[in-house]
Order: C-alpha cells, then sequence, then structure tokens
C-alpha cells in the first residue's frame, strides 16, 4: 500500500474533479502494473495501472488508496468492472469512498464476483491525501 500512496501523490493537484488515486499491481511478488489518477480526473489510477500490467494482472493483487468506483461513467466500465475482468484475485483498499459512484458498490461488485477485499490498510496514511474530498467514507 505504501507504493500505491506514493504513486498517487504524483497526481495530487492534478485530478480535479476527481482525488488522486493511486493502484498498484503485485503478483509473485513482482510489481507488474502502477497508475495514478491522471490530469483532468480521467483514466483513473485502476485503469492505467491495468493497462500498464495487461496479461500479468491476471491473478494479482490490486493495492487501491481509495476504494474502486462501482458506477459506470459514459459509457465505461467501472474500476471494479475493469478489476474483474482483468482477473485479478485480491484488492486492497485503504480508504472507503462514500461518493455515488463508489459507495460500497466497488467493494460488493469486486467481492460478488469472487474477489477477496481487504479494506483500511494504512487508511490514516491514506486519509492525509484526501484531505479535501468530501466522500471520505
Amino acid at each position: 500500500m505504501a507504493a500505491a500512496l506514493a504513486v498517487a501523490r504524483r497526481g495530487l493537484g492534478n485530478t480535479w474533479p476527481n482525488p488522486a488515486v493511486g493502484c498498484v499491481l503485485v503478483r509473485d511478488g513482482a510489481v507488474v502494473g502502477r497508475g495514478w489518477t491522471q490530469p483532468g480526473g480521467r483514466p483513473h489510477a485502476e485503469t492505467e495501472a491495468l493497462a500498464r500490467a495487461g496479461e500479468a494482472a491476471r491473478g494479482a493483487t490490486a493495492y487501491v488508496t481509495l476504494e474502486p468506483c462501482g458506477a459506470r461513467s459514459s459509457g465505461a466500465p467501472s474500476c471494479a468492472q475493469r478489476l474483474i475482468a482483468a482477473k485479478v484475485a485480491r484488492v486492497v483498499v485503504a480508504c472507503l469512498d462514500s461518493s455515488p459512484y463508489a459507495s460500497g458498490q466497488g467493494a460488493e461488485q469486486l467481492r460478488a464476483a469472487g474477489v477477496a477485499v481487504d479494506t483500511g490498510v494504512m487508511v490514516e496514511e491514506a486519509a492525509e491525501l484526501y484531505d479535501d474530498y468530501p466522500f471520505l467514507g
């Protein structure tokens, strides 16, 4: 999670209207993909990390600083749906997101698809990134 927090910081101040999120994919002890929310808020961190990982994302653990969104936006798949499609095995989340785009939906969708989900990992450290984010759950 420390690595996900580090990459999230790359987006600080540039991701409005979205928060700066970091995602690191690890498989067999090696980092296979990293991503952070891009300027203007898109693409999201998970999308970036999955694109970099490619097929290596299958069976990986995704460390994400904020709960993956569960609602589609502009017809594109949500981050939770993208993680499911990539067949990640586990998602570790620092902070839950109470926004209308997540609000437990992301974690719920992942679990329903058989993906293991852990929350609250390094939550205090991650919460510092989201001081001005009104939806921190």
